[in-house]
């Protein structure tokens, strides 16, 4: 019987070199015995062997199930290794093979393992000589460190934290992403001071009559609970449930008052106008968007009194970034077409009709995304006050979505394009600089940027009170 010792925890690369030269010197798995850290009756290492070809489905099924905190995992996966190599070359597809089916459970355990970090890791905080830092206690079951850090790192990249576990440690610096050893509870925060507020919370949204200990356990595994800091008021609130119940029954029902959206409306007309341009941008700066919107608002810039204001529809990646807007591509078009028209950028307002970039996150990349209707509604108060504070003499709106904003309806581009009537005045309606930079085509968009220039100098000629030149 040959023993092998591997190292603590998944040592891929060890149980790899020892796989070559177990096959090599044509060891059955029957002949093996595989240990972890240094065994007191382990043989001299293995020499080196070469490498031999698989199926491209066991190297996966390897370096998952290595992380696996079963002690019979190298033996299983030597068998499965062997077996191949020996001329089973279908055997992972096999899923009725006794081995095949066990490794599969294996896979699937590791899996929920992560999943479960993923959810129910909670950080506390910590005050340090170096200044803040986030440290949370785990208990995973297997041993997926490695495979759980890039998750952590990104989702939490500004922070400086700790995750600890009888298993090893993960800690990142802001910069660098690092594995330690093992640690123990005691070396993990009791608690800080945001817990108490958050456990306020998860009482206050506790329905007592929707009480289910079965899918609460489902959801949350009770061998979680002891580390979460919400599920200490679980017990107290599951005890409590049934009289809460009995007492919701027995008060009489209330009938709320329907919420009519005119109502609604008029309160916003009603509502105290801000004082100034400063004002307004402090409110806006201070909103919270939704979550498809980045956290940065992009506020206007331009003199008041200006003679023209243009409109735009959101602020893009760019604009998100340096907080300015038409910065971007589709800005250092606009700033080249409104040089062309005569138009001096500094003595132009610029703005746009919602003030947050929307994205959808691809990799590394933030995706444009269209803001709906009811987006454009919801800033479009913000934008109306903006205008009443500059006092443009014309508004131009680039493009549908901002002509959406200024008119209160929709507008086709290409049949309202030129002077249009807005709510608050007289405006001119068109395309957004973006819609040049999406034409496929050179020539096309060579007539197309200089028909845009042709509309800016129309529009400058009616903020100037003179009739547009002839075919401008």
């Amino acid at each position: 019987m040959r023993t092998v010792a591997l190292g603590a925890g998944a040592d891929l690369d060890g149980f790899r070199r020892a796989a070559r030269a177990l096959v090599a010197q044509g060891v059955a798995p029957e002949g093996v015995l595989f240990t972890e850290g240094v065994g007191l009756f382990a043989d001299e290492p293995l020499p080196d062997a070469p490498a031999f070809a698989l199926p491209k489905s066991v190297p996966p099924i390897v370096a998952d199930v290595v992380r696996h905190s079963d002690p019979e995992r190298y033996g299983l996966l030597y068998r499965l290794i062997w077996r191949v190599v020996h001329g089973e070359r279908a055997l992972p597809e096999v899923v009725s093979d006794p081995l095949i089916h066990r490794l599969h459970l294996m896979r699937k355990s590791l899996a929920r393992d992560i999943h479960k970090m993923h959810a129910f890791v909670r950080f506390r905080q910590v005050e340090t000589p170096e200044g803040e830092r986030y440290v949370a206690w785990f208990e995973p079951e297997h041993h997926i460190l490695e495979s759980v850090g890039p998750f952590f790192r990104d989702r939490f990249g500004s922070l400086h934290w700790s995750i600890l576990t009888p298993r090893g440690t993960i800690h990142w610096d802001r910069e660098r992403l690092a594995y330690g050893p093992p640690a123990t509870r005691a070396d993990a925060p009791d608690g800080d001071a945001f817990e108490a507020g958050w456990r306020a919370y998860y009482e206050s949204i506790f329905n007592p009559a929707r009480a289910n200990p079965g899918a609460m356990r489902a959801e949350m595994p009770k061998k979680y609970w002891k580390n979460l800091p919400e599920t200490q008021s679980i017990p107290a609130m599951l005890q409590g449930a049934s009289a809460r119940v009995e007492r919701m029954v027995e008060q009489a029902a209330t009938v709320s008052a329907k919420r009519e959206p005119t109502a609604a409306l008029a309160a916003m007309h009603r509502r105290e106008p801000p004082a100034s341009l400063e004002a307004l941008n402090r409110a806006i700066a201070a909103y919270v968007p939704p979550v498809a919107f980045a956290p940065r608002a992009v506020l206007g810039e331009g003199p008041v009194g200006a003679g023209i204001a243009f409109v735009g529809e959101q602020p893009g990646d760019q604009e998100e970034i340096q907080g300015r807007p038409f910065v971007g591509p589709a800005g250092q078009l606009l700033m080249r077409a409104l040089n062309e028209a005569g138009i001096v950028r500094e003595e132009a307002y610029l703005t746009n009709a919602v003030k947050h970039f929307k994205f959808e996150a691809r990799g590394k990349r933030r995706i444009h995304v269209t803001p709906s209707a009811g987006e454009v509604r919801h800033y479009r108060w913000w934008l109306m006050d903006e205008l009443d504070l500059v006092a443009p003499r014309l508004v131009v709106a680039l493009g549908a979505t901002a002509a959406l904003a200024l008119t209160g309806r929709p507008v086709a581009i290409t049949r309202s394009r030129g002077p249009l009537m807005l709510d608050r005045g007289p405006g001119f309606v068109t395309v957004h600089p973006s819609y040049l930079l999406r034409l496929p085509d050179e020539a096309a968009r060579e007539r197309a940027y200089a028909a845009f220039v042709g509309d800016l100098k129309a529009a400058q000629a009616l903020a100037a009170g003179e009739a547009p030149a002839a075919g401008a």
